[in-house]
């Protein structure tokens, strides 16, 4: 196996579907010439020219519907955005024509389209740039959202998603682009869409984490188990929309302990659809209240000790599971 960066796996996914596909083609705000903001892109318009790497102006409205449009004539664009805090300048797209575009035309139209960029916080970038959106695009039928936390999940299910004849909101976070890992080398490698992934296994409690609580949790785990001797499994969805819920169910049928780990906020999240569902599928099996950790309640501030204290960390995790399982 290659060991790649995040960065590098996107990249890879996306010449490697470029190369299979004469329709796929990638569009944004400096994805050509730039190499892209965060140099996911990079490479492909030296490689595959203008027309397969297109440069936008600054108007995530009017890129995101030429998209929309291309995919319903058979293309299947890849649409970057810089950050997906841009994209609640492109809602409409995406909400009221990506996601209802095959209901509304009776089947007649798919729209094989991924909308991509980097989710969730940076490095004191405040808060009008470090918002998780993926439980506000959760919310929409039509849209499938996907969110990776390795390497090798970035490139198989950004693969996945370019094949997938709907709508994919590809949430990558900005804090692991540098974040390597091995990948299986090959072009046929693929995740699928909807299943999620047992990232550590274990028998006293369940950790449910995506994205970057992904990482955290694994070092969580591996505390409890050295200071504690609790052992936890860590459970990663991958795919927010369609919800691997069996995974999770199973999970906590095992251990009878349940703790969600997420970036985004509070009320109205992922993490309490997760839940309520384990509460109305096996609530006869916890040993204690389902407890869900996220960011602050409150706009992420900019100074880097209020960021640091907004954010989950290794530490409210261990506090969590040692809460769960009466330490």
């Amino acid at each position: 196996m290659a060991v790649l960066t995040i960065r590098d796996a996107l990249n890879e996914a996306l010449r490697e579907e470029i190369l299979r596909d004469e329709n796929v083609f990638v569009m944004g705000e400096e994805v050509a010439e730039y190499d892209g903001a965060y140099k996911v892109t990079r490479g492909l318009w030296k490689e595959f020219g203008d027309k397969r790497v297109v440069d936008t102006p600054i108007t995530e409205l009017g890129f995101a519907a030429v998209g929309v449009g291309a995919a319903m004539a058979g293309l299947r664009p890849v649409i970057e955005f810089m950050t997906w805090n841009f994209s609640i300048l492109a809602a409409d797209q995406i909400i009221n024509h990506a996601a209802k575009m095959l209901y509304m035309s009776g089947g007649q139209f798919n729209v094989p389209i991924v909308f991509r960029g980097p989710n969730g916080s940076a490095y004191q970038v405040s808060s009008q740039h470090s918002q998780a959106l993926e439980a506000f695009y959760a919310n929409f039928p039509g849209l499938k959202v996907v969110m990776p936390s390795t390497a090798a999940d970035a490139k198989g299910l950004l693969k996945a998603s370019i094949r997938d004849n709907n709508p994919v909101v590809f949430l990558e976070q900005e804090r692991m682009y540098g974040m390597k890992g091995e990948v299986p080398e090959g072009d046929d490698f693929i995740i699928p869409l909807g299943v999620a992934d047992v990232k550590r296994e274990g028998t006293d409690c369940t950790i449910v984490a995506r994205s970057m609580t992904v990482p955290l949790a694994l070092q969580a785990a591996e505390k409890i188990q050295a200071e504690y001797d609790v052992s936890v499994e860590v459970i990663d969805p991958r795919t927010i929309k369609p919800l691997d819920l069996d995974t999770i169910i199973s999970s906590v049928k095992k251990t009878n302990r349940l703790v969600i780990a997420e970036e985004s906020h509070y009320f109205a999240s992922v993490g309490a659809e997760i839940s309520h569902s384990v509460m109305e599928h096996a609530f006869d099996y916890l040993d204690a209240p389902v407890k869900r950790l996220s960011c602050a309640e409150t706009p992420m501030p900019y100074a880097k000790n209020l960021e640091t204290l907004a954010l989950p960390d290794v530490d409210k995790i261990v506090a969590a599971v040692k809460e769960v399982c009466y330490l």
